[in-house]
């Protein structure tokens, strides 16, 4: 199945797909969750730049759906999802640097599958909410973990310029969501393991929530929740999320100038 980009070429920046992790790239002349249609151009893998996949008008985020997790937080399990929000303009793509901001000495990482919508969802069922996706990719919500703990509000600390990183394409699937493992490596040293069944809530569960309170719209993002493991970034450091059959997310660290 296809692999969908967003790509900075030498003529500007454009949608697009792949057949195969390797390229090439076949332009779009819009989303293809939109409908895009190819251009005529093909450019080589190492002819672009990859970008972040989607432009959200929003990033819906997920505490503690994970087992683990839930409990090296010291949180309860919860009855419901626990949904806060990101800011646009926290996402960078594959390559891109996360920047550890002078305001916090302690940025952690958060391997986690996302969700990416592709049609207009509103008040969908479960069963129904997995037609309104336009695929799965790899996510890294970013935490400054000490001001979490001094502010206990899901806003500044997940809210910094690079604490999303998503990419490095949108699979379109099929996805075996359940048997997927997730997972992070600092440096190639694996922090996070995780495997979709141990999600409290399962992924189309959580888009069908989110759509019974707000309307998401195409290329919005549903990020799942992380498991246990999350730990420091330093400057210098390699964070990369991976999630089998979907690919891998790679980000250097380097603190703010």
């Amino acid at each position: 199945m296809a692999k969908f980009v967003r790509v900075q070429t030498p003529n500007g920046i454009s949608y697009g797909r792949m057949a195969s992790p390797a390229g090439p790239v076949e332009l779009l002349n819009a989303p293809a969750w939109e409908g895009g249609q190819p251009t005529g151009h093909v450019f080589g893998l190492g002819h672009v730049k990859l970008l972040a996949p989607c432009e959200p008008s929003k990033i819906v985020c997920v505490a503690h759906n994970f087992l683990g997790n839930a409990e090296e937080r010291k949180q309860p399990v919860p009855k419901r999802p626990l949904v806060f929000f990101k800011p646009p303009s926290s996402l960078v793509g594959p390559g891109d640097a996360i920047v550890r901001p002078r305001a916090s000495r302690k940025v952690q990482h958060e391997a986690e599958l996302a969700i990416v919508i592709g049609r207009r969802c509103h008040r969908v069922t479960a069963a129904y909410a997995r037609a309104f996706g336009a695929g799965v990719t790899c996510f890294n919500d970013v935490t400054a973990r000490d001001i979490q703990a001094e502010e206990g509000y899901f806003a500044r600390c997940k809210g910094f310029d690079t604490f999303s990183p998503i990419g490095p394409w949108i699979e379109e699937g099929p996805v075996d969501i359940d048997a997927a493992t997730i997972r992070c490596k600092v440096n190639g040293e694996v922090r996070q393991t995780g495997t979709g069944k141990d999600l409290i809530f399962e992924p189309w569960e959580l888009v069908a929530y989110v759509s019974s309170i707000m309307t998401l719209n195409p290329g919005d993002i549903v990020a799942t929740g992380t498991p246990i493991g999350t730990a420091d970034l330093v400057d210098g450091d390699v964070c990369e999320v991976e999630i089998d059959g979907v690919g891998s997310l790679r980000n250097p660290v380097v603190n703010e100038a």
